[in-house]
């Protein structure tokens, strides 16, 4: 039987890192709300975990660049599938009764703590990583073929803006519109999309460098012209 298409050597490799990248910046970072003194910009406070969840988009930079959108969508769906999974998992541990001793009684309270999110928390984590994701892949395989694979920063950083205001602002409003005064909501939303984007800034380098070494490895540099487009299609 013949192949049914190319074998990457380094691709299990990127998708397996994406997903670690994101159930644990969902999972380690997201209950703790972090406060650091910078220059110019004074207090900020931020999610712990927007420290780490934005390289998440730089692994999908990387996949569209290197292997295509049809590759990104199947580990987008990778990530979905993990996160559901591990907000399942968190809400069958803690629903379980704890041991009757003062330690498990106690270490219960511990866990509701960190890992007691809220339903509307979940579905608001689930549903904006999964869009802002296909936002930020379709944007970057799009962007490549308009600009003939010039100017990889532009692409990064352009495909991230559109992928990161979609998924702060679904986040938030999802999670805790109603809940907090829609100025605070606001500056959070405005806030967590400065730190997000600014990731990818910095990150330029780091990317040219995984991509260029991908490229060579892999002998791929896929150009989405006759893509379907469609997120719900799983077939690469």
């Amino acid at each position: 039987m013949a192949a049914s298409g190319p074998t990457y050597r380094y691709y299990d490799f990127v998708m397996a890192a994406f997903v670690a990248v994101l159930l644990c910046s969902n999972l380690i970072g997201a209950a703790k709300v972090a406060q650091v003194t910078l220059p110019l910009l004074g207090t900020v406070t931020f999610a712990a975990g927007v420290l780490f969840f934005p390289i998440s988009y730089v692994f999908g930079d990387i996949l569209t660049e290197v292997y295509g959108y049809g590759r990104d969508r199947r580990v987008i769906w990778a990530g979905f599938a993990a996160l559901v999974f591990a907000a399942f998992m968190s809400a069958t541990v803690l629903v379980l009764p704890s041991a009757a001793d003062p330690f498990n009684a106690g270490y219960q309270v511990h866990l509701e703590a960190v890992f007691g999110n809220t339903p509307r928390i979940v579905a608001g984590s689930v549903i904006a990583f999964w869009c802002g994701s296909f936002v930020n892949s379709y944007v970057m395989a799009r962007m490549k073929v308009w600009m003939q694979g010039r100017s990889l920063w532009m692409r990064t950083i352009g495909s991230t803006l559109c992928g990161e205001l979609v998924d702060s602002s679904l986040f938030y409003v999802i999670a805790f519109a109603g809940i907090w005064p829609n100025d605070q909501l606001l500056t959070v939303i405005v806030a967590q999309y400065v730190l997000k984007t600014a990731w990818e800034v910095v990150m330029t380098p780091v990317t040219y460098r995984v991509v260029a070494f991908l490229k060579h490895k892999e002998n791929e540099d896929y150009y989405d012209r006759d893509t379907n487009f469609n997120p719900f299609r799983l077939k690469s």
